[in-house]
């Protein structure tokens, strides 16, 4: 088996579903291994726009088929309205194409409720979709997985167990009105009897695609990994290449090559330090010109300079053998870029990205000054046909990144994009 992923490199939100939309015609099977519908993977064909949650971005493509891994937490009613949203603007998907690992677990009502709660306590600034509250419960023991959820006995049996544990908190921690046990059953048993037919043991699906190509698709970036980013403002889950192997059930030796998918600049969603972020008006004119609002919230993300200490560190997490940067053109607006190459703390230069919150706070962003090139880049089909600006400012990621590139993106559509 040939298997390959894509991951990101920054704090999510970098162009991952383009990609793995562009690179879908060279493989058999694509993979989302973690998250949930957190992530929200945007592809555009035609002029037409597609957001996908939870189907992978490979979807759109007839001859591939998609599994939701062993790994991702799902909403069964969010999955429910996808596929069927789907089927009706002309994408097949059917049992036969489209598996969902019956390891999954499932998030509930009372995680939405929860993660809503939480957060106002803790000003994370997650999406409220319920995915740490879910994967709260995985490592409880307590979560209700996908195998469970299409049993009627079983899932009313567990249903029951969870919502009288989650039900006195919100009464007597929150004080906020109890779940009802019996119009939660009802109304999830039949998102339970749609999505029975998708549910399997992805073992037997692998053993079949044995001889086939597979892309493992991942959800967030790096700096949101729950081990490895800026705790405690990342996402519940493994992000980085290692999280992908384990969230599809895949062995890490079957891994070949990592993309690894980072932006021209960088965006961030949310709470948390990020030393690169512009806070005048230049952070304005980058989140317009690149339309950075979030493709499952549309909450506006904040915008900065390149950072390539957060990038080098990301690069070595993950494993990356190919550099894919996005939004190039978006660039194209400002007479002068800046790239931070390193960070300033207490009059000591920092080249490494600090584990410590309280650190990162305080850490002056360093910057290397390049000039713009004030032109259209969305005609541009190969590397020399980019202006030399443009060219110096992509010589200079690769070399600060020590990969090579792989693709560069120049616009939203499908065929607006370079190939190294």
């Amino acid at each position: 088996m040939k298997c390959d992923a894509v991951v990101g490199l920054q704090w999510g939100d970098e162009g991952k579903g383009k990609i793995v939309d562009l690179l879908s015609t060279s493989y058999d099977l694509v993979v989302r291994c973690q998250g949930g519908n957190n992530a929200g993977h945007t592809v555009v064909v035609d002029g037409k726009k597609t957001v996908l949650h939870l189907v992978p971005s490979g979807a759109l493509h007839d001859h591939c088929s998609s599994v939701i891994g062993d790994g991702v937490v799902v909403d069964p009613k969010v999955l429910c309205e996808e596929i069927r949203a789907l089927q009706v603007h002309g994408v097949s998907l059917g049992s036969h194409n489209l598996f969902l690992s019956e390891r999954a677990h499932i998030i509930l009502p009372y995680h939405l409720l929860l993660d809503t709660l939480k957060d106002k306590q803790n000003g994370i600034g997650t999406t409220s979709r319920g995915i740490g509250p879910c994967y709260a419960d995985k490592i409880n023991r307590i979560g209700i997985r996908m195998i469970d959820f299409i049993h009627p006995e079983i899932f009313k049996e567990k249903l029951l167990k969870n919502l009288e544990e989650k039900n006195a908190l919100f009464t007597q921690l929150y004080g906020v009105e109890a779940l009802d046990f019996e119009t939660l059953y009802r109304e999830y048993l039949h998102y339970a009897q749609f999505l029975c037919s998708f549910v399997c043991n992805l073992t037997s699906i692998f053993s079949s695609f044995e001889q086939k190509n597979v892309l493992l698709e991942g959800a967030q970036g790096a700096m949101l990994d729950i081990d490895s980013g800026t705790f405690p403002y990342v996402t519940s889950s493994n992000t980085t290449s290692a999280g992908l192997c384990t969230g599809s059930g895949l062995a890490p030796a079957s891994l070949k090559k990592v993309y690894g998918v980072t932006k021209a600049y960088t965006t961030r969603v949310g709470g948390g330090p990020f030393p690169s972020e512009f806070l005048s008006k230049e952070g304005e004119v980058l989140r317009e010109t690149g339309q950075e609002y979030g493709a499952t919230t549309g909450r506006p993300r904040r915008c900065g300079a390149l950072d390539c200490v957060a990038l080098r560190l990301a690069v070595k997490l993950n494993g990356v053998t190919d550099l894919i940067v996005m939004k190039l053109d978006v660039l194209s607006v400002f007479d002068i870029l800046k790239v931070c190459v390193a960070y300033e703390y207490q009059g000591e230069i920092l080249l490494d990205f600090p584990s410590s919150l309280e650190v990162l706070k305080e850490c002056v962003p360093l910057y290397r000054e390049f000039q713009g090139w004030k032109e259209d880049l969305r005609s541009c089909r190969s590397f020399n046909d980019l202006p030399l600006e443009a060219q110096a400012y992509l010589k200079f990621i690769e070399k600060q990144t020590g990969v090579n590139l792989s693709l560069i993106s120049v616009g939203p559509e499908r065929d607006e994009t370079i190939r190294c």
